[in-house]
């Protein structure tokens, strides 16, 4: 029996995410200590006390998420489970980060470092209200991307397939209005729903070229070891290993559409039954029975997911 710890990307922050964990572990608490510390401020404090619009935050949400992530998975590691029980490892956007410091291939303090400066260069790419992303839901990726180049071409903008979430949800990212115009034709398409997301700027895709290269600098300046398990990248849909590679894809992820639906697929073609989603939410784990319900899916966000799925995969 193969599995894959999976770790969630942005839009899963709540206040007081973690809290249980890191009272009942700890091991979960070093961690948001560590992250802490290598922040210079409490973002434990924002992350269980504070205001969800500060949470939400780019800058905030990346290391807190990441934070959860990792406080999950220690408390698993107190309750006799490894990293290595699980064939591979994978993240939405900046879940990939938590999944790579989950399997030694980055240290915690570089991971929220490295997160904090991310959700900062993502944030300054593109001035407020000039981009947007939508959800378009009951296509799929093909009719999006469709959708999406039409939109671009109409408008002269960017207009990009950035999320390839499940076989009926995929985001698109790029200019404000040309992401309107992909509203407008995606509905008229068929779509089931077109929706205007929620964020503060036009994630994966080429718009967020300054980003990508504040992150080549940053990733510079740090070591990347081999993960004990291979990772299953977002911009490849298949599993590296190679430090040297896992820098270029994280650089080439900030503006590369993440492919989470061929991901999940090549891992149920490699063997893998059963996906479990560590840390906050269980939004993952929706996606996975959308694109494969042979795959079993389990979210470990409390002290109870933790002790139920140390028992289970203790069989």
């Amino acid at each position: 029996m193969s599995r894959a710890f999976v770790f969630p990307g942005q839009g899963a922050q709540t206040i007081g995410m973690g809290k249980a964990l890191a009272d009942a572990y700890p091991a979960a608490k070093a961690v948001f200590d560590e992250v802490d510390e290598a922040l210079g401020e409490k973002l434990s404090t924002l992350i269980w006390e504070g205001d969800q619009a500060d949470l939400t935050l780019t800058q905030n949400a990346q290391p807190a998420l990441m934070a959860t992530s990792l406080a999950a998975m220690k408390a698993l590691e107190s309750e006799g489970v490894a990293i290595t029980a699980a064939s591979f490892v994978a993240g939405h956007s900046l879940g990939e980060y938590s999944a790579l410091a989950a399997a030694g291939s980055l240290s915690i303090a570089d991971t929220a470092r490295l997160l904090r400066t991310r959700g900062l260069a993502m944030q300054a790419a593109v001035p407020v209200g000039v981009g947007a992303m939508a959800a378009l839901l009951g296509l799929d990726f093909a009719a999006a991307r469709a959708v999406a180049e039409a939109a671009a071409e109409e408008s002269a903008e960017v207009c990009q397939a950035a999320n390839d979430n499940d076989p009926g949800q995929v985001v698109v990212s790029g200019h404000k209005t040309a992401v309107e115009r992909a509203v407008e034709l995606a509905k008229e398409k068929g779509a089931k729903r077109a929706v205007l997301l929620p964020v503060s700027a036009p994630f994966h895709c080429s718009l967020m070229q300054p980003a990508a290269d504040v992150m080549a600098e940053a990733l510079d300046d740090v070591d990347i070891n081999a993960p004990v398990v291979p990772l299953v990248a977002n911009v490849r849909a298949a599993a590296v290993t190679n430090p040297a590679l896992i820098r270029s894809l994280l650089v080439e992820q900030v503006t590369g559409s993440v492919r989470w639906r061929e991901s999940v697929a090549w891992m149920g073609e490699q063997g893998v039954t059963e996906i479990y989603e560590i840390g906050a939410g269980k939004a993952l784990s929706g996606m996975v029975r959308r694109i494969n319900r042979d795959i079993a899916c389990t979210a470990v966000g409390t002290p109870e997911d933790v002790k139920a799925a140390a028992a289970a995969l203790a069989l």
